[in-house]
């Protein structure tokens, strides 16, 4: 690896806020269609607290996807000569992920120890299917992706499906408030 071509801040944002947005966008489809959210967060114990997935706010999740990025570069980007500049730097990456923000979350979470300790809402392997590996993929194509810089076709790559995601999301919104009419 390269180390003395680390990543800009600015860089970093960029980049992290595209692949979370895609990553985040690409499992939640997944897990909506093969765990059924719809019925799930209808019917179960999570429906206390998750919004039905009709809301204009689900619609609107990958659109606003890119403020979390934002907040995730912040936190990589102290981290970037540990993470950027070793050769397995993405497992160093998807392991402190997966510690910090699906096992060992400060809140009761779905999955983490907290909530394994203070909430009601059953653990299962489904409450980590759809996060572990949306982690991974995070990891392995920001480290890719960051580390080549040089390989133009994957900004533009990235950047089209990212347009399309925005736009998906958008269509999203028009169709939960009624300005879409969306075939049954």
């Amino acid at each position: 690896m390269n180390n003395s071509n680390q990543p800009t801040v600015w860089t970093l944002i960029v980049k992290t806020s595209v692949v979370h947005t895609l990553t985040y966008f690409f499992m939640g489809i997944l897990a909506y269609n093969f765990l059924n959210y719809e019925e799930l967060f209808a019917n179960s114990v999570l429906s206390c607290f998750m919004r039905p997935t009709d809301s204009v706010w689900v619609a609107a999740g990958p659109m606003l996807q890119p403020i979390r990025g934002l907040i995730f570069a912040l936190a990589f980007y102290p981290l970037r000569e540990i993470v950027f500049g070793k050769k397995n730097g993405w497992l160093i990456l998807w392991w402190v992920l997966v510690a910090l923000g699906i096992l060992s979350t400060f809140g009761a979470a779905v999955g983490s120890v907290e909530g394994i300790i203070y909430s009601i809402v059953p653990v299962s392997i489904l409450s980590y299917v759809e996060v572990v590996p949306q982690a991974f993929l995070l990891s392995a194509i920001l480290f890719y992706w960051v580390n080549h810089p040089e390989k133009k076709w994957l900004n533009w790559a990235l950047g089209i499906f990212f347009v399309l995601v925005m736009l998906l999301s958008a269509m999203g919104m028009m169709a939960a408030v009624g300005m879409l009419q969306v075939p049954a």
